[in-house]
Parts: C-alpha cells; sequence; structure tokens
C-alpha cells in the first residue's frame, strides 16, 4: 500500500500502478480512488495510474481530522514532489478540481502538462452576480444548514449525496452504481465532511482561472444535477488554453457512467499534451 507523508505527518495513501505518462486521478468530495476504478482498470497499460485517497477519506483518514481545500492541495504537492511525477496529466472530479487548481496556483504547476476538469465550478456558492455554482442556488446561509445536518444525520444525508452523483433520468441504467455509492460514501467520518464542505463552499477561484495557462479538457456531465452547461462555458471562456467534452449521458461522473468514452477522450486529449519529459511553458 503506497504511502507518502505530508508535511504534519498525515500518510497519503495512494494507488501506483502501470506505465506511462503520470495519470494523477484525484476524487471528489465524500468519495475516494476507488470511483476512478474504470480508469485504473481501463487505462494501466498506456499510462502510470497515480489515485490517492485525499486526507479525510478511507484509507487516509485519521480520526479527529478536520481537513480544508489548502490542506488537501499541500498534501497533492507533497505527492507529486515524494513520487518526482513529471508531465502529468491531472484529473480532477468535482472538489478534485479544486484542489488541483490551489496545487497549482501554490507550485505544482512545473509537474503537471495539462488537467481535465470533470464536471466542477470555480465557486460552488451562488449569490449577487454569479448563478453558475450548485444548481437550485446554494447560498452561505445554506451551508450553515447542510454542514449542522451533515454532523447530525450523515446516514440520512449519505444516500441522498450518492443519488445526485448520477444523471437525473437513468435511474434505473445507473441501479448498481447507486446502490455501491452508497455503501462507500456512508463509511465517511461527517465530521470530516463537514469541514471539507465548509472549505469547498469558501472557495472562489475565478479571478484565478486566467492565471491556469496549463491545456485543459472542460468535461462536464450534460445530465447533472449539481451544475449547468453555463458553468462549463464559463470555464471555458476563463481559462487560457480550454477545450469543452460534455458526456452527453451522464451526470457528475462522466467516468463512472461513460467511463470507454472517458477513457477514450482522455486518451486524445494526453495525446496532444508535450511529451511527458518535456518543460512546461511559464
Amino acid at each position: 500500500m503506497p504511502v507518502v507523508t505530508a508535511s504534519d505527518g498525515t500518510a497519503i495513501v495512494h494507488d501506483d500502478i502501470g506505465s506511462g505518462r503520470p495519470l494523477l486521478l484525484v476524487h471528489g468530495w465524500a468519495t475516494h480512488a476507488g470511483f476512478f476504478a474504470p480508469q485504473s482498470d481501463g487505462l494501466a497499460g498506456s499510462f502510470r495510474i497515480v489515485a490517492p485517497d485525499q486526507r479525510g477519506h478511507r484509507r487516509s483518514h485519521a480520526d479527529g481530522q478536520s481537513p480544508t481545500i489548502p490542506q488537501l492541495a499541500d498534501d497533492l504537492r507533497a505527492l507529486l514532489d515524494g513520487l518526482d511525477l513529471t508531465g502529468v496529466l491531472a484529473v480532477g472530479w468535482s472538489m478534485g478540481a479544486m484542489v488541483l487548481w490551489r496545487a497549482l496556483l501554490d507550485g505544482a504547476a512545473s509537474r503537471i502538462a495539462g488537467m481535465v476538469v470533470v464536471d466542477m465550478a470555480p465557486r460552488v456558492l451562488n449569490g449577487t452576480g454569479w448563478e453558475l455554482g450548485l444548481r437550485g442556488g446554494h447560498t452561505r446561509r445554506q451551508t450553515a444548514e447542510v454542514v449542522a445536518a451533515m454532523t447530525a444525520e450523515w446516514p440520512a444525508v449519505s444516500p441522498r449525496i450518492a443519488r445526485r452523483i448520477f444523471a437525473e433520468g437513468r435511474e434505473a441504467e445507473n441501479a448498481a452504481r447507486i446502490a455501491w455509492a452508497k455503501g462507500e460514501i456512508a463509511r465517511n467520518d461527517p465530521q470530516a465532511m463537514a469541514s471539507l464542505w465548509e472549505s469547498l463552499t469558501a472557495q472562489d477561484f475565478r479571478a484565478d482561472l486566467p492565471r491556469l495557462a496549463l491545456p485543459t479538457l472542460v468535461a462536464p456531465g450534460s445530465l447533472s444535477r449539481l451544475y449547468g452547461a453555463g458553468t462549463a462555458a464559463f470555464l471555458v471562456d476563463s481559462l487560457p488554453d480550454a477545450r469543452l467534452h460534455a458526456f452527453t449521458r451522464s451526470g457528475h461522473a462522466p467516468h463512472l457512467e461513460e467511463p470507454e468514452l472517458f477513457n477514450s477522450v482522455l486518451t486524445a486529449f494526453a495525446a496532444g499534451l508535450p511529451p511527458a519529459g518535456a518543460k512546461p511553458t511559464p
């Protein structure tokens, strides 16, 4: 079980399989590296797959943790440095995209050649002048209510989280995936999840996007329950070198809902990046 030690001594457990260009898979809130199983299984012949369980999640969780997005970004930089990875194609799903953005801004850019943003917004909260966060107009007041519900009623909250991952209107097709996700998400520590949710909803990367000049593939699910098409369009317009591939049969998790197509699109995007040993353009 590969482990890299973070700056504060926390053990960051990760999968490390295959060979080729490093493919870093950064999972979303309340999930874990196992949610990228179709990529680990399908792409290890072409890439070196590195998939961490982020602090507060599954194998990298320790009792009493109150993780934050900046901490997770520091952990990611420790992982990149500890494994001495270069020319990395990084995939950030949901919260994982925020962790990657923070890590890039804080010094990881020299190790990452390209990025895939899977169904995420640069700001989750909605408010004056911004309605491209979570569907339903999630506000700061609602964050406090959600956090209270998480800590008091996680067994009731976690099944709703699992259902919202997958495409609206395709529940029967995704029944097995939903059932599996419910069981995995229910195992999380509600205190750690509440801490991360507070940190996640405090982030705002809108002004930082123009500084993230690496090639980026924006990969939303057209049937997402969480974000609309306008959110992906905003990312493509704001990032200096971004293109769009919308997954028309997917919700919040195209890598799970359309795994073969996702892997194909990912492989094609990687083929257009500079060679793995090349230094990125500042």
